[in-house]
């Protein structure tokens, strides 16, 4: 049997597949939504929205769990690293509160192209966004260092690349022409992000022994 300092970290393994999963299907399923054209959180709204808040919310809290679990099992070192990995977590949550404003055709009815202004909820929703992936990329930056100091050097190269790129990805996108260049922008962040997060979570798990 698993101690629960192994089994937090190792949530951090599963966040990423379980969102993009059950993002990935509801993708293929909803009527009017383009994987090109469409953030994932726009699936948030219209019918069956539901789920797609709901796995912002669960996989906020195994975000947080992972988060949880580092600070345990890395020590003090570690301790601004998990902070910033569990605030992503927490602006996951926040943002399965406040969906994305509906864009261009989705959900259907929606009318096409991208509205001149945004809701209250639509502004929260990009804010969490926007601080959950700096928060993203500051605990890899961290984390590179933590990894280093640990003598670790492939995890912190690989901690500071993912940093740049999480805030390359989001950030970076917003600054070309088009709405596709903005969500494969966010695809490119959101795929590393994740795999960061798996890759040292299972880093984490595999320093914690077994217990039972």
């Amino acid at each position: 049997m698993a101690s629960p300092q192994r089994s937090l970290p190792g949530l951090g393994m599963l966040a990423g597949p379980f969102y993009l999963v059950v993002s990935l299907i509801q993708a293929g399923i909803r009527d009017g939504f383009d994987l090109m054209r469409h953030p994932l959180s726009l699936l948030a709204n219209g019918p069956g929205g539901w789920v797609q808040t709901a796995n912002f919310l669960l996989t906020g809290f195994m975000v947080i769990a992972s988060a949880v679990g580092f600070r345990r099992v890395l020590g003090q070192k570690a301790r601004a690293a998990s902070l910033f990995l569990g605030g992503f977590g927490a602006c996951m949550i926040v943002a399965a509160g406040f969906p994305a404003d509906p864009v261009d055709g989705f959900p259907l009815g929606t009318p096409p192209g991208y509205p001149t202004s945004i809701s209250t909820t639509g502004m929260v929703h990009f804010v969490a966004g926007a601080l959950g992936f700096t928060f993203l990329a500051v605990s890899c930056l961290i984390a590179s260092r933590v990894m280093s100091r640990r003598n670790s050097p492939s995890l912190a190269r690989l901690s500071l690349f993912s940093g740049l790129a999480v805030l390359l990805g989001f950030f970076g996108g917003p600054m070309l022409p088009s709405m596709s260049a903005v969500v494969l922008g966010i695809w490119f962040s959101v795929l590393v992000g994740w795999a960061w997060l798996a890759v040292m979570s299972r880093h984490v798990s595999r320093l914690t022994p077994e217990t039972g």
